[in-house]
């Protein structure tokens, strides 16, 4: 009876220890936040979000998170150091312009502040932009500056239509952050220009960089030119015989992240 004893109590130990040293990825909810009218005519929120799972949303990459041993977090408040304590990783995604929610939430001087302050404290911040017509850039570059990054207005990878995917393909071969995925597809995006500490970490073909880093004090920030990882693009609509990969360059990307935000 002592021995099993023992055994629950070890056990009990052994998952709290695995809790505890879990890391927690949280996405903003504040800066895009869309809504629409559902079929019964109620208000929603939509697009980019972890728990649902047609092609907009985040459904598979939070799925991907979690088998890498993250808990998945959402901040529908504006930002600050306490409100992100215990957050490894912040994701902000496409914040919204007018056309997007008449009542947009802008990145603010005191934003900028508060998510500067965490991250010098060792967070994990990542930044993912869009082609200049379908972000709001101006606010979110004042955050961006502050790393030594910068989204551009020149749209890169431009797809045409569904005939045309290879106009958005980018090889990641011996890219040291892509360790298994060959070829992903990334369309209608920005140019990321860097300085100082910032530095590119994927160019397309044409040269531009679409993915890029800067450390900052104990935290890291990453600059991605695209929501690439939404679900329409890593749930198998891309035409298979051209070889792209995003199913695994997500897992490779929160692999990344798991290793940066490593406590």
């Amino acid at each position: 009876m002592k021995m099993l004893f023992r055994v629950c109590i070890l056990f009990i130990l052994i998952c709290s220890s695995v809790l505890a040293s879990a890391q927690t990825v949280t996405l903003d909810y504040f800066f895009n936040r869309e809504t629409r009218k559902n079929k019964t005519g109620e208000v929603e929120r939509f697009h980019y979000l972890w728990g649902k799972s047609d092609y907009g949303n985040f459904f598979i990459l939070g799925n991907i998170f979690k088998k890498q041993g993250f808990k998945l977090d959402s901040l529908e408040t504006a930002p600050t150091a306490a409100k992100l304590k215990g957050t490894d990783v912040y994701l902000i995604v496409d914040p919204d312009r007018p056309k997007e929610n008449p009542k947009p939430n802008y990145i603010q001087a005191a934003d900028i502040t508060e998510i500067s302050a965490w991250v010098k404290q060792g967070g994990i911040l990542v930044m993912f932009a869009n082609d200049s017509a379908n972000v709001e850039l101006p606010h979110f570059n004042k955050l961006a500056n502050v790393f030594g990054m910068h989204f551009s207005n020149e749209m890169q990878n431009h797809v045409i239509d569904d005939k045309h995917f290879e106009d958005g393909a980018i090889s990641t071969k011996n890219n040291p952050v892509f360790k298994t995925a060959q070829k992903i597809f990334m369309k209608d995006v920005c140019a990321i220009e860097t300085r100082n500490a910032a530095k590119p970490v994927l160019k397309n073909a044409a040269n531009a960089t679409v993915i890029a880093s800067a450390k900052y004090g104990k935290g890291t920030v990453i600059a991605i030119a695209d929501p690439w990882l939404y679900d329409e693009y890593v749930n198998g609509r891309l035409p298979k015989e051209m070889g792209f990969e995003n199913d695994k360059a997500a897992a490779d990307v929160v692999a990344w992240l798991k290793k940066l935000s490593k406590k």
